[in-house]
């Protein structure tokens, strides 16, 4: 495998000059951690990624801006609260919330397809997720104190601009990782945050808004379904109140028509192009990039991401597959074999972390893939984030020593 990763970091400094990588973030470049608060990014990291330029994106369900927002982990990286102007360059450059809010590297931040009412409405949501949370939760714990209540339920709120959560890693460490009471827990955020998508409704946005639960199973009827807890995997540890069309593989086409907007001059996918009004099926997603892009203007793509998940459902008798990285790695394989293109799929084994997860130690990949999954890994980082950033470094060298 190492002699692999070598090989494709000499490839992409030989023959190829237009390339493209598109990254998530926690769990590939940084340590999954239970307060999304103490995370750290590598300055080593951030140099690379500047040295990348252009060929480099990052997509991720997190947010650019506020307290947990990949701008002040930045900035953290380079020492210094008043960045100087050379780090005001090296912003990461990309989409977050999902793929609804874009940041170029000065960090200049734009929300395309976005409207003012849904702004609002969001801004109302962390209140009303904590209040209804710490409701429930005083019924579940009836022992506890108001205060440590109150504790609970406010790290538990993520209060993110475009994508409020709940996100329970501090709640499950509380219960000393008690199974029973994980799954409750993991029902009592699904009703919550079912509560914010009846709200959106009953403010007339009803077709605005949907819940991304991290990890997923997949989707049924139009919904992610939950993944509750077990002996090896903790689950659903996230559920997002997110804006319709904020999903990764939407993105992934935004990206591409930037893409070619800066190396050929125009956007075929249009200029007004954007998350929210993208297909919203693979299949659709498919048949517009080989209607609209020219096959000498598609970059060679490389998908780098961690959540990816597997489980065999007994009762349906069928796999359930799922994760928020799972779809746009998914579409970059398959337009790789659409262009007759190599394009990559690296994964992150990202069970390392203060936070459970199925790990590359069994061959099998058991509870990330499977025999029959149709996504094929090209390079695997049993390593974590810390053998990604190795290799991401070296990258980053090799080509800027063309």
């Amino acid at each position: 495998m190492e002699i692999a990763k070598s090989n494709l970091i000499q490839e992409l400094k030989v023959k190829h000059n237009d390339f493209l990588i598109i990254q998530d973030m926690d769990g590939v470049c940084m340590q999954l951690v239970n307060d999304p608060l103490t995370r750290l990014l590598s300055p080593d990291y951030v140099y690379a990624a500047d040295n990348l330029g252009d060929r480099l994106k990052v997509l991720t369900n997190g947010e650019f801006e506020g307290a947990r927002g990949l701008n002040k982990l930045v900035e953290k990286a380079m020492n210094s609260n008043l960045i100087s102007s050379k780090a005001k360059e090296i912003y990461l450059s990309g989409l977050a919330a999902g793929g609804v809010q874009r940041q170029n590297i000065k960090g200049i931040i734009d929300l395309p397809g976005i409207k003012q009412s849904e702004i609002v409405f969001l801004q109302s949501r962390p209140s009303e997720m904590q209040s209804m949370l710490r409701t429930k939760l005083k019924k579940l714990f009836v022992k506890l104190t108001d205060e440590k209540l109150d504790e609970l339920t406010s790290k538990s709120i993520l209060d993110t601009e475009l994508s409020p959560t709940i996100n329970l890693n501090n709640l499950f460490a509380f219960i000393n990782w008690d199974l029973d009471v994980m799954r409750k827990l993991q029902l009592v955020i699904e009703d919550v945050m079912e509560c914010q998508l009846q709200s959106a409704k009953n403010s007339g946005l009803d077709n605005s808004f949907f819940l991304h639960k991290a990890p997923n199973l997949g989707v049924n009827n139009g919904k992610e379904v939950i993944k509750y807890a077990d002996q090896n995997d903790i689950g659903t540890t996230d559920i997002q109140f997110m804006l319709k069309g904020a999903i990764k593989e939407a993105g992934l086409l935004v990206l591409i028509n930037d893409h070619i907007e800066q190396k050929h001059g125009y956007h075929p996918l249009g200029n007004e192009f954007n998350a929210r009004n993208a297909p919203s099926t693979q299949k659709e997603m498919v048949r517009l990039c080989i209607e609209e892009i020219k096959p000498e203007h598609m970059p060679l793509l490389i998908g780098v991401g961690d959540t990816i998940t597997s489980t065999f459902c007994t009762n349906k008798n069928m796999w359930l597959r799922g994760g928020s990285d799972r779809g746009f790695l998914t579409l970059i394989q398959e337009l790789g074999r659409q262009y007759k293109k190599e394009n990559q799929v690296l994964v992150v084994d990202s069970s390392g972390g203060e936070v459970n997860r199925p790990s590359f130690n069994n061959k099998e990949l058991k509870g990330i893939t499977d025999a029959d999954d149709t996504l094929k890994f090209n390079l695997l980082f049993p390593g974590g984030p810390d053998e990604y950033i190795r290799w991401f470094c070296n990258l980053s060298r090799a080509i800027n020593q063309r």
